[in-house]
């Protein structure tokens, strides 16, 4: 069978949905328009058109002077190609110029929570805490690099040989991280951490079990009342989505102050400054690191300060903001459990170039953090909070803490989803007293031991 007479087959069937690009038979994949084509039309369309004219153009023009461009290319072309030919040839173009090419079905589908690139032909997707190998594949090393590139330069950042490694970001805020040879020694490598268009709410993890309502208003609480916080877990736990869902209770007329390697928070507050982190320049000069920022941030007046992610010695100057009058700021840090996490806080510390006793790091970390809140994500896919415990204070020379609410697993049913439940452990929180004279109502009911959740 033809190319032509598979591609009428495939236009006669319906349409599957934008999961479908998951699921798509080899054929249909083979039967699209061969990527030499694409090349040629698009290396022309770039010949034809002013790049900076289209810009300037609304969406619907720019998609209309595209249109006709192509249009005009085929025909003198002469190769001929049917209706759904032409609309698929179009959109790939049109993904190439302003997009991310082949990914952009990817960046589209809602459903999608990661995709990893491991050179141009092996492309994963994460769907519900599950990788799946997709039908999506660049035409060769070099078209993910021009990809990658296009990525780092809208961020201001650049990769090549002398710079292999990139953090950056998407136009919607997602994670990007890129690798390339020679230290990928398999061609490059992408990696994009996708955020919702619509930023999640508490209701919504609530509503996904990923945790209790009585745990959702303590931890509401938590943040209304100005404590001090340290989200802790593993890569891909739902660490950020987590500080975004609890920053949004921050009072709308305080100041807040936002630190990153790489601007991913969402916060929908009007008084944010956003910082961000600059790495060396090609002569290895002008590199702004999180400790920088961290104590610029203290000069400008924030009510509070929010790191995304805690990794070396700013850590340090995050403890002393937090003890210094900017109560309710918020840090995550990667851990795997909230003992992990203290541990990590002083291996930080002893980064910094102050010589500080173990002693006195951890009467910093137990005076300047009030609670760890752990989350995890489970054998099945799921992300949960599972352990919010209390800091009290030092016995001896140990951080004292105690679990406040926590989730025990209790077995795995026969589809593979993890089956447990939530409880408070009957601890009454010490700061529950200052919650309470803030304003906050929490009855005490809520942290007795006898309730479950599923």
């Amino acid at each position: 069978m033809s190319l032509r007479e598979r591609l009428q087959a495939i236009d006669a069937a319906p349409r599957p949905a934008p999961a479908g690009v998951f699921r798509e038979e080899p054929e249909i994949a083979a039967a699209r328009a061969p990527s030499d084509l694409k090349q040629r039309v698009h290396q022309e369309l770039l010949d034809r058109v002013d790049l900076a004219r289209l810009r300037s153009l609304t969406s619907k023009a720019t998609r209309d002077e595209v249109r006709i461009q192509v249009d005009q290319i085929l025909e003198s072309t002469g190769v001929p190609l049917n209706d759904s030919e032409r609309r698929s040839l179009f959109e790939d173009v049109q993904h190439e110029m302003f997009g991310f090419g082949p990914l952009e079905p990817l960046l589209a589908d809602a459903g999608v929570n990661d995709i990893l690139v491991n050179g141009h032909a092996h492309v994963y997707a994460e769907r519900a805490g599950k990788l799946e190998r997709t039908t999506v594949r660049f035409d060769d090393d070099d078209h993910l690099m021009n990809v990658i590139e296009r990525i780092a330069s809208r961020v201001g950042r650049r990769v090549d040989e002398s710079s292999p490694m990139v953090d950056a970001r998407l136009p919607d805020g997602s994670r990007v991280n890129a690798i390339i040879p020679p230290l990928a020694l398999d061609g490059p490598v992408l990696s994009i951490r996708k955020f919702s268009k619509v930023p999640l709410r508490m209701e919504d993890i609530v509503a996904r079990k990923s945790l209790p309502p009585p745990m959702a208003a303590f931890l509401q609480a938590v943040v209304t009342g100005k404590m001090n916080m340290v989200i802790s877990g593993g890569t891909g736990s739902g660490k950020t989505t987590l500080l975004n869902i609890l920053s949004s209770f921050i009072p709308d007329d305080e100041r807040i102050v936002t630190i990153e390697d790489a601007a991913e928070l969402q916060l929908q507050q009007s008084h944010v400054v956003r910082l961000e982190t600059r790495p060396p320049n090609f002569e290895g000069k002008g590199e702004v690191n999180q400790r920088a920022l961290v104590r610029n941030a203290l000069r400008m007046r924030p009510d509070r300060i929010i790191l995304g992610e805690v990794r070396g010695a700013e850590a340090f100057d995050m403890l002393q903001a937090m003890n210094s009058g900017h109560e309710g700021s918020i840090a995550t840090v990667h851990s795997n459990s909230p003992r992990d996490a203290i541990g990590r806080i002083e291996s930080m510390l002893s980064m910094s170039d102050g010589g500080i006793p173990i002693k006195a790091m951890r009467q910093q970390i137990a005076s300047a953090i009030s609670y760890i809140v752990q989350v995890s994500r489970l054998s099945d896919g799921k992300r949960k909070v599972i352990s919010v415990q209390e800091i009290t204070g030092l016995e001896g020379e140990t951080v004292a803490m105690h679990e406040i609410w926590g989730y025990k697993q209790t077995g795995v049913s026969q589809t593979g989803e993890v089956e447990g439940y939530f409880a408070a452990t009957g601890i009454r929180p010490r700061t529950l007293d200052r919650m309470q004279s803030a304003g906050l109502s929490l009855g005490a009911e809520m942290f007795d031991s006898g309730k479950r959740f599923a």
